[in-house]
């Protein structure tokens, strides 16, 4: 690794050519090296950048792939990437081949700094749409380039790939020099013509029924359903600064947007954590039940009461529970879940919530755990095969990376939030996704409103107001 240029804000042409410099030595010096000596590894070339948007750096660049990602603000060790391009890549359609990444992701084990980012689907076996072509079955990138921003500091990162990139030298160089780092790209969000939604009312008040009738049969505990509602445009929609402005309006989230080619992107902003590992280390938590936010510290209250009171939302709460203990059990030493439910507060929202901590057994892995837990019932139902067949028959639409796990991979650590409450952008069309998770004595028309509660994250941005009738 290459250190930091000294000094206070460098421009552009200070950037490339430390960024160029570090680069064209690397790889010279491996290029060097004896046979034998040089293995497949991963070298990062850094340069200080100063404080710089990591959007709008985004926004500058001119082809994806591109990519974001954020902890939570709440969070220890939150912290930020914008990712341009691609230094290695593992791909695939359907469900992952474990032991194939497994192997794969061995080339990070010398830098726990370098991270893969990507996605799954949330369900490989079914069909997919070709709105999520692009995404694949699953697709995970070490970038070329990252832009990570900690404690409001900013640094670029050259991800290179030894030995192989000694042979891309000049490409390398190339896509260094047309870098762009314009702080104040020009744009805005259009503005939003039509709604669509996939099912309609009709279509939605069968699928509980359905759900209610398979709860008094005795055949499912829990079904988590979703609706798409499609926003036409009158332009076409930049997706970062989708976005950025999502980001702003939505704090205490985890933030992502995947580009992985022009055009098209997966845009969210999540509250939930599928998982963090650090070491042997791991934290999950059990979410579901929802009430919006009151608009007085009365009604705030009142709402509040009400969710911990509410014996819908707590049976909702206990199959996720339960099923992150039983799921975590087998590959834990130990493990401790809070029984007692508190609540996640956010801008517009609020859920119950309980922590799960553990100590995995030696030699478990992230795909052993992302196995383990996705889907919860918190996006997926109990029991899991029976809801996850109901959500086949029921959804007409693809759900793609929708409530699949998204996030980064390191050495010694990882995160993954449920990709909920999140967008696909396709040139002048947002679709949005969101689902609401039935139980017995769910009512449609409640479920119904609270979807748009959870839509409304992204239509405010236009200045539309969540509240599409159920009619």
């Amino acid at each position: 690794m290459r250190g930091l240029e000294p000094g206070l804000e460098p421009g552009p042409e200070r950037i490339r050519w430390t960024l160029a410099e570090g680069v064209d030595r690397t790889l010279s010096d491996a290029a060097a090296e004896p046979v034998g000596l040089a293995d497949e590894r991963v070298v990062r070339v850094e340069a200080r950048v100063g404080r710089m948007d990591p959007f709008a750096w985004l926004q500058a660049q001119k082809t994806p792939p591109k990519l974001f990602w954020s902890g939570r603000d709440r969070d220890e060790r939150a912290f930020q990437a914008a990712a341009l391009g691609i230094a290695d890549i593992v791909e695939g359609d359907g469900a992952p081949d474990t032991a194939a990444l497994r192997k794969r992701f061995a080339l990070i084990s010398d830098d726990p700094r370098t991270r893969y980012y990507g996605g799954l689907r949330f369900d490989p076996r079914s069909e997919p749409d070709e709105d999520w072509a692009a995404f694949g079955g699953y697709r995970f990138v070490l970038p070329r380039f990252e832009m990570l921003v900690e404690d409001g500091i900013s640094k670029l990162v050259c991800n290179l790939v030894l030995p192989w990139d000694i042979e891309r030298t000049d490409g390398i160089l190339d896509e260094i020099e047309d870098l762009s780092f314009d702080k104040d790209p020009a744009g805005a969000l259009p503005e939003p013509l039509s709604r669509t939604d996939t099912p309609d009312w009709p279509g939605w008040k069968n699928n509980i029924e359905r759900a209610l009738a398979a709860f008094e049969e005795g055949r499912l505990g829990k079904v988590v359903l979703a609706r798409r509602a499609d926003l036409e445009f009158d332009g076409e929609l930049d997706p970062a600064l989708l976005a950025q402005s999502l980001k702003a309006a939505t704090p205490d989230c985890f933030h992502f947007y995947v580009e992985p080619e022009e055009g098209t992107a997966f845009v969210g902003a999540s509250p939930e954590r599928l998982f963090r590992r650090e070491g042997r280390e791991v934290r999950t938590e059990a979410v579901a039940g929802t009430r919006p936010r009151g608009d007085s510290a009365m009604d705030d209250d009142e709402l509040r009461d009400q969710l911990l009171g509410s014996a819908k939302d707590l049976s909702e709460h206990a199959y996720v529970r339960d099923s992150i203990r039983e799921s975590l059990g087998n590959l834990c030493e130990s493990l401790e879940v809070e029984e007692r439910l508190s609540e996640m507060k956010l801008a517009r929202g609020r859920h119950l919530v309980s922590g799960v901590r553990g100590t995995l057994r030696e030699g478990v892995t992230d795909w052993d755990v992302l196995e383990a837990l996705h889907p919860t019932p918190a996006v997926g139902g109990h029991p899991r095969e029976k809801a996850l067949a109901e959500i086949r028959t029921s959804e007409p639409f693809d759900r793609g990376w929708y409530a699949g796990p998204i996030g980064w991979i390191s050495a010694d650590a990882a995160e993954f939030a449920v990709g909920i409450r999140s967008g696909l952008v396709g040139g002048r069309t947002l679709r949005l996704f969101s689902g609401a998770g039935i139980v017995a004595g769910s009512m449609p028309e409640d479920e119904w409103a609270e979807i748009e509660q959870k839509i409304g994250d992204f239509t405010r941005i236009f200045g539309v107001e969540p509240g599409h009738t159920a009619s």
